[in-house]
């Protein structure tokens, strides 16, 4: 069905550095206890997978399971400690509602710097500043700088920005189906548009529902590791089971 490969991820890891503040206590504890510092934390662990030109990738697993390192290190945000990734294609990176935006600036400037560093003409943006303002629903703020706007509004304004850059590839995070309800409604309705249009899409979320209905197949991730990958039922259905069952066992855990 996916004939060719835009996304192509091959034996990736990513190993990040912890550390600490340092003190002359933590100094002490550390010569006492021959600790070595700073630790190290393995996030990913030699995963490999590919997503075809058009085809919807589901993310699924608990939280810490490197869901969004995956979609950050995608996005070009991380770099990978080991491993290859190719991504071919304008990528539009729904990940972190900080990146692009300047609090500073009104929404008018961020609308037209955000479309610069995606590479869009000043003209072009000129023709969806309306639609965008229009989606995002916030007319009335068109000219307020944004480190006014709530969680709520920033998240409406990125979401209508990112669906107007015309992405080849888009990388989403849950977080931007948070909102109101008539509001996570359109966005769901716009992104199945896309889905159903020529964008690829590498999505993450904790709803069964919504990977079902959108993902053409499902990876389970778990401590930085691919579980299991393939058929969306499948892998969805495998993957709430599993959790079910830890759940139910942790809730079953007494302390005396």
């Amino acid at each position: 069905m996916f004939d060719t490969d835009v996304i192509t991820v091959r034996d990736l890891s990513k190993i990040f550095t912890l550390r600490g503040e340092e003190t002359a206590l933590t100094r002490l504890i550390k010569f006492r206890e021959h600790l070595r510092l700073p630790r190290k934390f393995t996030a990913l662990k030699n995963i490999s997978f590919s997503v075809g030109d058009g085809e919807v990738l589901g993310i699924v697993g608990r939280n810490g399971s490197g869901k969004s390192t995956l979609l950050r290190i995608l996005a070009g945000i991380y770099p990978q400690t080991s491993g290859d990734v190719q991504v071919k294609g304008r990528v539009v990176p729904l990940i972190n509602l900080q990146v692009g935006l300047q609090p500073k600036l009104t929404m008018r400037d961020n609308i037209f710097l955000v479309g610069s560093l995606f590479g869009l003409s000043r003209k072009e943006v000129k023709t969806k500043f309306e639609s965008i303002v229009e989606f995002a629903e916030l007319r009335d703020f068109v000219d307020v700088q944004i480190y006014q706007f709530s969680s709520g509004m920033l998240a409406r304004l990125a979401f209508a920005i990112a669906i107007h850059l015309e992405p080849e590839i888009m990388l989403l995070d849950e977080v931007f189906f948070a909102g109101d309800a008539s509001f996570r409604e359109k966005s769901r309705a716009e992104m199945e548009k896309m889905v159903k249009g020529d964008c690829t899409v590498v999505m993450v979320s904790h709803q069964e529902d919504l990977i079902k209905k959108m993902c053409d197949h499902v990876i389970w991730l778990e401590r930085g590791e691919i579980i299991l990958e393939g058929n969306t039922d499948y892998v969805t259905g495998k993957y709430c089971e599993h959790t079910v069952i830890k759940d139910s066992r942790s809730s079953s855990i007494s302390y005396t």
